[in-house]
């Protein structure tokens, strides 16, 4: 499974993710919203970081991720943390079975690029869609095609003083899939190297083919923006960024 190593290296590899600015533009967007944002599902949270920057923002925090390693960082990583600590649930998306309802719902860093069957992503916002308040927001980013196709070829090398990871990518314009193969190395207590090798997958959603998807669940008042902007995308995205609302 995707992250089943990599889980306990991903902050220190993803450390050029500025957290607080993610946050202060989906603040921007919920106060789009035609109600006011309370309680918030964070989809495919990760090792929650943005969970943590939310939840101190006073939001009530629900996360949910498939995989229990990230789980695992994302529960120690929240523990305590005030005015409300965030509840944490392991799932995938499209079987997304939440207590109650939410205000809103993030799912961010491209996680909707790894539902790489569209039939299954279907499900999941038609899931959001169910638990989302009359009114509430569902607001998520995607690596654009035009970005995965690119990477086609690629070798990046990722080291830090006690990992490095090699991630090498192929695009397969058949199955229409940007895959990872990675090599993670990390340094042991007894000073040995260890190697672990993981997959993973992204699927390449054309931005019309997420809006008729979103329609179909339900969403109305659908809106795309530039990576962390309030604009429209501009040609040569790499990132874009949609809004979706629920009906009041």
């Amino acid at each position: 499974m995707a992250y089943e190593f990599l889980a306990g290296a991903y902050d220190q590899f993803t450390d050029d993710v500025d957290y607080p600015r993610w946050a202060d533009y989906l603040e921007k967007l919920f106060r789009r919203a035609s109600i006011p944002v309370h309680t918030v599902l964070d989809l495919a949270c990760g090792t929650g970081s943005l969970t943590l920057e939310l939840a101190r923002r006073g939001y009530e925090l629900i996360g949910v991720d498939r995989s229990p390693e990230m789980l695992a960082q994302a529960a120690e990583k929240c523990r305590g943390v005030q005015p409300v600590e965030p509840i944490f649930l392991q799932q995938s998306m499209d079987k997304l079975d939440l207590y109650g309802t939410i205000d809103a719902c993030v799912c961010c860093l491209d996680s909707v690029n790894y539902m790489t069957r569209p039939a299954a992503l279907a499900r999941a916002f038609r899931r959001v869609h169910t638990f989302l308040m009359p009114g509430g927001v569902l607001l998520f980013d995607i690596n654009t095609p035009e970005k995965l196709r690119g990477l086609d070829g690629q070798v990046f090398l990722d080291e830090r003083e006690d990992a490095y990871v090699v991630w090498r990518a192929e695009f397969s314009p058949r199955r229409n899939l940007c895959t990872y193969g990675l090599d993670l190395f990390t340094l042991e207590a007894d000073g040995r190297w260890s190697r672990r090798e993981e997959v993973h997958e992204e699927y390449a959603y054309e931005p019309a083919q997420l809006e008729e998807l979103l329609e179909q669940a339900g969403f109305r008042q659908i809106r795309q923006y530039g990576a962390l902007k309030l604009r429209s995308p501009q040609p040569g995205e790499q990132r874009i960024f949609f809004a979706a609302r629920k009906e009041l």
